[in-house]
Order: C-alpha cells, then structure tokens, then sequence
C-alpha cells in the first residue's frame, strides 16, 4: 500500500517523521573521526607555523624554543618525563577521587537536608576563590614537606568545587510527577534515589568529573612549586629553568600537557561507559 503526502506523519516538535534524531547524527558512520581528525590537523599547522617563525625569526630559546628542540629533549629525556608524569599523576589521581567522593557525599546530603545545603553555600563560595598558591604552603607547614599530603590534598580541593555543584544540581533535576510515580509504586526513598534521582544526576556529575580531571593535574603540578618531595613535573619544570635549560623545561610542559589529556580522556571514556544506554 502506497502512502500519499496526505497520509505521511506529521512532523514531532518541528522535525520531520523519520529523520535521524540527534544521537544517531551524533554517533553516525565518521563522525567520530571527524572529532579526532580535525584537531590533529588544527594542531600540526600551528606547530608547524611555531617552529617557522622561531626559525625565521631567530627567537632566542627564553623566549620561546623550536617544537623541533623541545622534541630532542622529550626524546633524550624521555625516562624522566615519564616519572615525573607518573609521580604527579599519582597525586593528582588521589586527589581526584577524594574530591569526587566527598563531593558526591556532600551533594547528595544537601539535596536531601536544606539547612546542610544553605550551610555548605558560603563554603563552598570560599574555597572557590582560596588560590592554590596560598594553600599550599600553609599544607606544607601543616603535613610536612617531606610527604606527598599537602599535593593530594590541594588537588582533591580544586576537584570538589566543580563536581559538588554540578552534581547537586543534577539531583535537582528530577521532575515531580516521576517522584510520585515512584511513590505510587511503593518505592522507599532510597529505591527512589538509586533508580531515579542519581540516574538523572549522572550527565551533570560526568559533567563535573571532566572539569576536574584537568583541574587536579593542574592543581597538583602547581602544588609542586612551593616544596615537597622531589620527583614530579612541577619541580622538575622549575629546575629546568632556573639552570636556563628552556628546552627541557618545556618538554616537562608537554609531559604535564599530555597528562592533563590522558585524565580527559579517561574522564570521558568512562562518561561514555557509563551513559551508553542515553
């Protein structure tokens, strides 16, 4: 049976019947590619340009170094970048996953407990704007420079911000009338919160947790300036460049670069895990 122009569907919210939906133009064939296609072309033109210019230019190395020398000391140096990565990868992964969990906690008992809610606002304003470089010396006088306390606990304070905000605002997403079908099915309030409300959460705390995944390597690398144990990119940048080696000092740059990508894109994977079935 042919269907005429007269009985084809009418269009839903002003999208034709039978066009493709958002996720499935978002996951169609070579869009995925595209994504990753197009800032590795971005980012070869522009280091291509940067190292044209210093060469052209002749642009003194403190100043700014070729890409094609900062490479030579990734190269020849490639063992200590990685430790250095490693070790402030290390903390910025603690602190990372203390500040999601307290986060999470805290959001959860403020959505659930106003008075806690109205509390925790001015806190949370403050820790907000408390600099990192403030922090971590009066860490270091408190724990010791001789641990790694002071780093993790400076990285787990950028990460709570981000992912307290977004995830308690995610808890308030839930619309009334799907709590009272809960209700009508005799769900306690915890069956509640475990199939309703933090499942409606779960986009806003990905959203956090990939905000913070950058902030803690960059919290726990700055952190490393002002003392502790030896070992991480942080101190191994400003030994660099005090001994004029600027080069080197901006191959641990990139090593710390390439960190703050991997916890990204791990932060991301595990959205895309966990939010499949969206």
């Amino acid at each position: 049976m042919t269907t005429t122009a007269a009985e084809a569907p009418a269009p839903v919210d002003g999208v034709p019947a039978g066009s493709p939906t958002v996720p499935s133009r978002v996951l169609a064939p070579g869009t995925s590619v595209r994504t990753v296609v197009a800032p590795l072309v971005f980012g070869a033109v522009v280091i291509g340009l940067w190292q044209v210019l210093v060469t052209a230019l002749d642009i003194d190395p403190y100043v700014v170094p070729a890409p094609s020398a900062i490479l030579a000391e990734v190269v020849d140096n490639l063992g200590s970048v990685t430790s250095g990565a490693v070790h402030t990868g290390l903390n910025a992964l603690l602190g990372l996953v203390i500040g999601t969990l307290v986060a999470v906690v805290a959001a959860v008992l403020a959505s659930v407990v106003r008075v806690l809610d109205a509390l925790a606002a001015p806190v949370v304003a403050a820790l907000s704007v408390m600099p990192i470089v403030a922090l971590a010396p009066v860490l270091y006088t408190l724990y010791g420079a001789s641990v790694e306390t002071a780093r993790v606990l400076v990285a787990a304070l950028a990460v709570l911000i981000p992912v307290y905000v977004n995830t308690l605002r995610g808890l308030r997403q839930t619309k009334a009338v799907h709590r009272d079908l809960m209700r009508a099915y005799a769900a306690t309030p915890a069956q509640q919160q475990w199939a309703l409300t933090l499942p409606t959460a779960a986009p806003y705390l990905f959203t956090g947790l990939r905000i913070a995944s950058s902030l803690a390597v960059i919290s726990a690398l700055v952190a490393e300036y002002f003392g502790g144990p030896i070992g991480g990119l942080g101190k191994s940048i400003t030994s660099a460049a005090s001994s004029s080696n600027y080069p080197l000092a901006w191959a641990y740059v990139l090593g710390a670069i390439v960190l703050g990508l991997v916890f990204y894109c791990v932060a991301l994977a595990v959205e895309r895990l966990a939010t499949r079935h969206r």
